[in-house]
């Protein structure tokens, strides 16, 4: 028996040195498609967040994961992940939960050698992370609505923040959840930096017998007036712009007593599966020819290279008045938790 097994195993030695072989290149294999490959988790426009890797593997070679969610949703994710990161790269969404990751540690510390080229306000959210979060576009928050629904129903055009809470507009405005919205979240810090935090809350009560939906994402507000189902919504306003330029009866405006804006912002995961890949798909997106894809997808925010065109579907903001909005405040843990529990306790799950 024990002859017998000696020859067997004698005759398998270039069979086995084969399947060795054979298992050490499957590992190089295995190994170089993935340092090829990058995982990226997109809180945008999935036109966008599609776009954007299929140019970048075009151009680089390299395999794009993309996984659209929203913000709120993108920041719980890697949360979730933090002991085993799966995303490479945050690819966009509002800055506030960026901001909340770099405080809990979850970004990579990455100070882009491209900075000096980004606009002030994307330096400063990069400044004020710590070099953990940067700034990629930035957005202004209005009132978009339905030109057709408000002349059918003979109500008047908005102009202010105020307007949102006219008895006139029961039923007609959509805002997004500030649970799972990044857009929504700023919308609310905005009321409270414009009219100070008890105002604020009393105008969203008033406002909340008027809202017929609390949508999941940023987006579905602006989708629901362009189809005819809302009159008007609290939105980014380069998302009306974008719905008016496809020919929907949509029209938007800043209102009277001043907005806020949005920092979108872009981060690196710490401990990612790809870190190399992850640094070079980050920097292409920083750069004149990474932010040229958004206008290709129809997406009309204000890029943060100094050296990109403005889209030419922009919308027109000239006159608007700005709040100096406080990124690092708002922006923090404590502060956005606090702020979005009271919304949950006192507007969405307050009796209407």
């Amino acid at each position: 028996m024990t002859k017998t097994h000696h020859r067997h195993a004698t005759r398998n030695r270039p069979f086995r040195r084969l399947v060795g072989t054979g298992l050490l290149l499957a590992s190089a294999w295995v190994a170089s498609a993935q340092a090829a490959q990058v995982n990226v988790l997109c809180s945008m426009n999935p036109e966008w967040c599609r776009s954007a890797a299929a140019v970048y593997e075009r151009l680089h070679g390299v395999s794009v994961s993309v996984i659209n969610k929203p913000t709120g949703e993108s920041y719980a994710q890697i949360v979730a992940e933090k002991e085993r990161p799966r995303v490479d790269v945050w690819f966009g969404g509002t800055a506030d939960p960026h901001f909340q990751a770099a405080e809990q540690g979850l970004l990579a510390e990455y100070k882009s050698p491209q900075l000096s080229q980004l606009y002030p306000w994307a330096q400063d959210a990069a400044k004020a992370s710590g070099y953990k979060t940067v700034g990629l576009y930035s957005e202004v928050l209005g009132i978009a609505y339905n030109t057709e629904i408000l002349a059918k129903k003979k109500l008047a055009a908005p102009k202010c923040w105020k307007d949102l809470a006219n008895p006139a507009y029961r039923g007609e405005v959509q805002m997004a959840n500030a649970q799972s919205s990044g857009t929504s979240y700023v919308a609310i810090a905005t009321f409270v930096q414009i009219m100070g935090e008890e105002a604020a809350f009393k105008f969203m009560q008033a406002m909340n017998a008027n809202v017929s939906a609390y949508s999941r994402q940023g987006l579905g507000p602006i989708k629901a007036v362009a189809k005819g189902e809302s009159a008007l919504s609290v939105s980014f306003l380069h998302n009306a712009a974008q719905e008016a330029e496809l020919k929907y009866p949509v029209a938007y405006v800043v209102p009277c007593e001043g907005t806020g804006y949005s920092v979108g912002a872009m981060s690196l995961i710490k401990g990612g599966p790809h870190p190399e890949e992850a640094k070079k798909f980050f920097e292409w997106a920083l750069s004149p020819s990474g932010q040229r894809v958004a206008a290709t997808s129809r997406s009309y925010q204000f890029p943060s290279n100094r050296n990109t065109p403005l889209p030419e579907g922009a919308p027109n903001v000239k006159g608007a008045k700005f709040i100096n909005y406080d990124l690092a405040k708002y922006g923090a843990s404590a502060e956005r938790r606090r702020l979005i529990a009271r919304w949950e306790k006192e507007i969405l799950n307050a009796p209407r």
